[in-house]
């Protein structure tokens, strides 16, 4: 049988891209389907990334069926703002075929060569907006929507193709504590010293208006120095503002502002979707939509999707008041466990704002991998 490659040019090829991770994925009981629509608009060609990054998408079939995909992505931002040449490749799944995950990473590494890249990294997205790092421990554990999922046999693959460790990420999941946290009575002390005071009484619709733009140019500053980072667009914000809104509750909306009330800290949460997006199948509609509206009513665990504090504040206590509000509104609604996000092992400042905390413990680590061109 004959292996081919070729390039995502129409719909119809994007939503075969779309796709084919539910039939490779179809038996296992921890993957989590992203839905269709926002991977449309992820990649297709009104991605406002695209102000700044190329793109491209292949899929390898062997004689009429797919096998295998990825997206190559230039992030010129990034590179300026690294200073490197590479390309990263993403949305990566294969079958377990070394020459099908080879043609895949060929494909990427010619496009890049092309336009002057001397490395290729991956998995990373057009932004830290976008899933990353292969999972390389924890793949018996149900994966948080926000991330990537994939089999054993991926990293093993792709250090045969001479792939070497970039960067990682642990994940934990954290106990929600029943009692009092001893450290969170200092959070009044801090809120004396330095001017720092939570966000309450506002619906979602009123802090964003007030708040939204301000949170995400928050998060460009506390994350310019982490890996590969690289600067939101204003239309990157305006976009990601309109997905999160709608599915946040404000009760699990933590914001933190000086006494010019200007942001300084903040932390998203929101109930945990995986097993509600696994029963939609990747579609909102015609009923996909309920299971989401469910698990965003009725929860016992929550997803962290970011935390980000101004460099200033930081190590200074402004976290205790972060935590303090998500700590009152996970007993208010009955939330035992908390699944952090990703976070890179490097990352004590944040590592440590869990751990010294509450309980922890790590479940799932990713790996950015890179090779030289």
């Amino acid at each position: 049988m004959t292996l081919s490659i070729q390039e995502v040019k129409t719909r119809r090829d994007l939503d075969r891209f779309i796709t084919f991770p539910e039939r490779l994925y179809q038996h296992s009981p921890y993957w989590v389907p992203s839905l269709h629509s926002d991977e449309r608009d992820t990649l297709g060609d009104k991605n406002p990334a695209l102000e700044f990054c190329e793109k491209v998408l292949y899929l390898v079939y062997r004689d009429q069926e797919i096998v295998g995909r990825v997206a190559g992505i230039i992030n010129r931002n990034a590179n300026n703002r690294w200073k490197e040449e590479v390309v990263r490749f993403g949305w990566i799944d294969f079958i377990d075929d070394l020459e099908v995950a080879r043609l895949l990473i060929d494909a990427v590494a010619d496009w890049g060569k092309a336009r002057g890249c001397k490395k290729i990294k991956g998995p990373l997205g057009f932004s830290d907006m976008d899933k990353e790092g292969l999972l390389v421990e924890g793949f018996d554990h149900l994966s948080p929507f926000t991330v990537i999922y994939n089999y054993p046999y991926y990293p093993d693959r792709l250090e045969q193709l001479g792939f070497v460790k970039d960067a990682d990420w642990t994940q934990k999941i954290v106990d929600i504590p029943v009692g009092e946290v001893p450290q969170l009575q200092f959070a009044p002390l801090v809120e004396e010293r330095f001017g720092l005071h939570p966000v309450t009484g506002m619906s979602m619709k009123e802090m964003n208006r007030k708040y939204g733009v301000d949170l995400f140019h928050l998060i460009n500053t506390s994350f310019a120095e982490l890996y590969e980072y690289s600067p939101l667009s204003d239309k990157q914000i305006e976009s990601y503002l309109k997905v999160y809104i709608p599915i946040l509750n404000k009760d699990f909306v933590s914001v933190i502002v000086d006494a010019d009330d200007q942001v300084a800290g903040f932390a998203f949460c929101v109930p945990s979707l995986s097993q509600a997006f696994r029963k939609a199948k990747g579609n909102l509609f015609p009923l996909g939509f309920i299971h989401i509206l469910r698990a965003l009513r009725s929860n016992d665990s929550i997803d962290a999707l970011m935390i980000g504090v101004l460099p200033q504040y930081q190590g200074k206590g402004a976290s205790l008041l972060i935590f303090k509000y998500l700590l009152d509104s996970c007993h208010k609604y009955g939330i035992t466990r908390m699944y952090a996000n990703p976070q890179l092992e490097t990352n004590h400042k944040v590592q440590s704002i869990f751990d010294d905390l509450m309980e922890t413990h790590e479940f799932q680590r990713r790996r950015s991998y890179v090779k030289t061109l």
